[in-house]
């Protein structure tokens, strides 16, 4: 033990001697050569020790700088007391980065150690400058159903979005405060190519961002295409019709509200994608015509107030511009939503659902006309929606409608006279099938404006007329509506 001790305070005194040397100091240069370090270890100057290690007699060492005055190295001997890592072998030299500016010779803001966020990292210094390396906090998302290939969106705590946009390497499309959400609702674009299910994944590596969805795309539920006979199908008297004050929303195409079927019936309206030139109005003037039309095409509920959000072009419409429309009609103080349009799962529209059903609102939406075999339609699969199928005048199911536990209710909706832009139409698809339903729900808000969304839903199931398998089924749900049923029911 006496012998160990003595060994290391030798070694501490050949250290101090060393350390006393003149000229030496230490240096990091990883340009120099042996040569190089063996002169100045003899005290040369740095100067002189790279003039005679160049080959022309410049004074500079090709694609190296000079070296510092006084610089000099850890002796051997204090490296020697720390040894290498099990494995022999030295800690690799750290890769060069290739986004340094070949300029200035600035470095990029230092890597983020993994399971740091972009955030932590942009805080560390700056932006991030590549996108490709932000850490993933989950594997990419495979995403489901149509949607704009080069944006998400996410909704975000505070005023962090440029922050966020930056971090990632995003843009900012447009952001807006959501009712129904809760939090800013921000559009970010993707500039550089990246998949929206890697940016996804990435995103949410940021506290901050509090639901991240593709910008998922939907479509309007009409089927290619003869007098209304909803209202015998239903058990809905005509005659005693009425939906008068019952304030309903419609999310659609735009209207041609010169129709003489919707004199009187638009209380307001609202353009969710005023960019948009309008070219189509024929479906949302036949949803609104069906719903509370006056005149020779009458409604299922006239004398309801529509308010109408136009949020469809070339029967297409975008998740942003959806929710958007969602946002204004909860705060015109509406009891019935009507959506005829069917698109993939997504997060944001269910909790825009699931929020208004909250305030008390009844929201009707289309199955969907995709077939058999397709997948369930959205929003009418979300819990907190009705969701309608078609049927023709004979009871039978609509041969191009979705099938599916998430089916609620079944209603007329095949070759149906409706108002359209050009006058009148014949219609079929679920569109038009949830727009008889949002109809017949105003009839029984008009005679009891007290009845709440959830005695509307369960009225309506336990009232429908069987159709099918005994049961609800997923072809016709818990079958036909039968309003004057309905009507009757318990409170």
């Amino acid at each position: 033990m006496a012998r160990a001790v003595i060994r290391f305070a030798a070694l501490l005194v050949a250290t101090m001697i060393i350390g006393a040397a003149p000229a030496l100091a230490q240096t990091n240069d990883p340009n120099l050569t042996q040569t190089e370090i063996d002169c100045l270890n003899r005290g040369a100057t740095a100067a002189d020790c790279i003039k005679r290690d160049t080959e022309d007699g410049s004074g500079e060492r090709p694609g190296a700088g000079s070296a510092a005055t006084n610089a000099v190295f850890l002796p051997a001997l204090i490296v020697d007391l720390f040894p290498n890592p099990v494995g022999g072998g030295q800690a690799p030299l750290p890769t060069p980065d290739p986004r340094r500016d070949p300029a200035s010779g600035a470095l990029p803001p230092p890597v983020p150690p993994a399971g740091a966020t972009a955030i932590q990292a942009a805080a560390a210094g700056g932006p991030i400058v590549s996108p490709s390396d932000l850490v993933a906090a989950e594997p990419p998302r495979a995403v489901v159903g149509d949607f704009v290939p080069d944006e998400v969106l996410v909704t975000v705590e505070g005023d962090a979005v440029q922050q966020i946009a930056a971090s990632f390497g995003l843009e900012v499309r447009s952001q807006r405060q959501s009712q129904l959400l809760g939090a800013t609702l921000v559009r970010f674009g993707i500039p550089d190519g990246r998949p929206v299910g890697v940016v996804l994944a990435q995103l949410a590596a940021d506290g901050r961002t509090l639901r991240r969805e593709p910008n998922h795309v939907y479509a309007l539920q009409q089927a290619a295409t003869i007098v209304n006979y909803a209202f015998e199908r239903i058990a809905l008297d005509a005659r005693g019709a009425s939906g008068e004050n019952v304030r309903i929303a419609v999310i659609d195409t735009a209207i041609d509200d010169t129709n003489p079927a919707l004199s009187g019936v638009i209380a307001d309206q609202f353009d969710a994608m005023p960019d948009v030139p309008i070219e189509a109005r024929d479906h949302g003037t036949s949803i609104d015509g069906l719903i509370a039309g006056v005149g020779a095409l009458k409604g299922m509920a006239p004398g309801a107030r529509i308010y109408h959000a136009r949020a469809f072009e070339g029967g297409k419409s975008t998740m942003d511009v959806i929710l958007a429309a969602l946002d204004w009609a909860a705060e015109q103080d509406v009891r019935i939503i009507n959506m005829s349009f069917v698109g993939p799962k997504n997060d944001l529209l269910g909790v825009a659902c699931r929020n208004a059903r909250a305030l008390g609102i009844v929201l009707v939406a289309a199955a969907g006309n995709n077939g058999p075999k397709a997948p369930y339609g959205y929003p009418a699969a979300f819990d907190s929606v009705i969701a309608v199928t078609a049927t023709d005048a004979k009871d039978g199911l609509m041969q191009q409608a979705n099938r599916g536990a998430y089916v609620f209710l079944s209603a007329p909706g095949v070759e149906m006279v409706a108002p359209s832009g050009a006058g009148s139409d014949v219609v079929t698809g679920t569109s038009f099938a949830a727009a008889i339903v949002t109809g017949a729900i105003a009839n029984l808000l008009h005679a009891a404006p007290d009845r709440s969304a959830d005695w509307v839903e369960k009225a309506l199931a336990a009232t429908a007329r069987d159709l099918g398998p005994k049961g609800r089924d997923n072809d016709f749900g818990y079958g036909l509506l039968n309003i004057e049923a309905a009507e009757a029911a318990k409170e």
